[in-house]
């Protein structure tokens, strides 16, 4: 299957510390990507180069087959590539409504006639439409959660970075926010997702890709990765017998 998101030998540092080196992975359209690692590993990082938010001291990013290596990130939000923050970061004064009207207009550069319906499309996905008139600072921390994802969506992404979404919530919501991102997935949209929840990956992750100081342990799928016992020992921290 042709990759719609490849990275080439990816790397970054900062100043003396290396960050990132030799990063390379494919993502098929339509497939969810899982990537795990300890804390320090370079994953907020990588999602930071493959958004634009960084530029890489090496490597490339190619996106359905051109260089996009060099584009800012406004201009990579334009060609499909959405993200949520970790931390939801909400414009606390405006309703929820216009926070995701943003995202459907400034993000994929519609004018606000046009957006509104992608936004209304996006509130709807993600379970937010009846909220749509309270103010976005007043929501519980699922519904940030919600508003951050719908933000994304409203840009219509065809590759979503999901950035530890399910952190900080119970496991009921953990649950119903995987039953969200099923049904996101299941439109074709493509996702490489960022995850401390390990079996919230495990539930819809095609392949999973472990980070560990800057450098990819291993890749493949879920079951293997999880069983390999270096993943075990590094991420897991359980010592190998």
């Amino acid at each position: 299957m042709n990759a719609q998101l490849e990275l080439r030998r990816l790397a970054r540092s900062f100043g003396r510390l290396q960050v990132l080196e030799d990063i390379s992975f494919s993502l098929p359209a339509g497939e969810v990507l899982g990537i795990i690692g300890p804390n320090g590993a370079g994953k907020t990082t990588l999602f930071n180069l493959i958004a634009g938010d960084l530029a890489p001291d090496n490597g490339q990013i190619l996106f359905e087959g051109e260089d996009i290596t060099r584009l800012s990130a406004a201009r990579r939000c334009l060609r499909g590539i959405g993200r949520t923050y970790q931390i939801p970061h909400p414009f606390a004064g405006m309703t929820v409504y216009e926070n995701v009207l943003v995202g459907a207009s400034f993000g994929a550069g519609r004018s606000e006639r046009e957006a509104r319906a992608p936004a209304r499309d996006a509130l709807e996905r993600t379970g937010l439409l009846g909220k749509a008139n309270r103010l976005a600072g007043s929501l519980p921390l699922l519904d940030r959660k919600r508003l951050e994802l719908a933000r994304a969506l409203a840009t219509d992404p065809k590759v979503l970075l999901l950035d530890e979404i399910a952190g900080g919530l119970s496991d009921p919501e953990v649950t119903e926010l995987l039953r969200m991102i099923d049904t996101i997935r299941r439109t074709g949209i493509s996702m490489i997702w960022i995850e401390h929840i390990v079996h919230a990956l495990m539930a819809v992750a095609d392949h999973l890709l472990v980070l560990d100081a800057g450098l990819v342990l291993t890749q493949g799928r879920p079951q293997a990765v999880m069983a390999d016992p270096r993943v075990k020992e590094v991420y897991l921290g359980m010592a190998l017998e």
